[in-house]
């Protein structure tokens, strides 16, 4: 089991390559902070529309008691749609990330972006991650963030 773990390890040479991107530019695999600040800009985007129906001034969750549910099913059916329609989020796009398939799980695209962002709202799958920064919500879904 060793010998495998050091065959993997040897393969790997920077984010993505074992998955053939590239190690700069458009198609590499962004860092964790282009990929969370696309991330927040998304939910940013949720609460604000969520406040904007509830009347909350989006900050105290004690004013709308679902508010936050509520924003949480919306980046969850907004996350879906855009990445099932058009590969990206705006958050996403905004900082030139969008969602590829690797090919490696035979899910039809929209299954994958459902399969990907439910996973993705339960947060810990995207906190887990491995060296080539595909969180569990990745693998399951067979897909990879990358730079436009």
């Amino acid at each position: 089991m060793a010998d495998t773990e050091g065959a993997e390890e040897a393969q790997f040479h920077y984010r993505g390559n074992r998955l053939g991107m590239p190690e700069h530019g458009p198609g590499s695999v962004p860092g964790i902070g282009r990929r969370l600040a696309g991330l927040m800009l998304d939910w940013l985007l949720c609460v604000l529309v969520i406040s904007a129906f509830t009347g909350g001034s989006g900050g105290d969750a004690a004013e709308t008691p679902f508010a936050s549910s509520a924003a949480l099913l919306l980046f969850g059916v907004y996350t879906a749609l855009m990445l099932s329609v058009f590969g990206t989020t705006l958050g996403k796009r905004i900082v030139g990330v969008e969602v590829a398939a690797t090919g490696e799980r035979p899910l039809p695209w929209p299954v994958a972006m459902v399969v990907r962002t439910f996973l993705l709202c339960l947060v810990i799958p995207a906190v887990v991650y491995d060296p080539d920064h595909r969180g569990l919500h990745d693998r399951a879904a067979g897909t990879v963030s990358r730079r436009i």
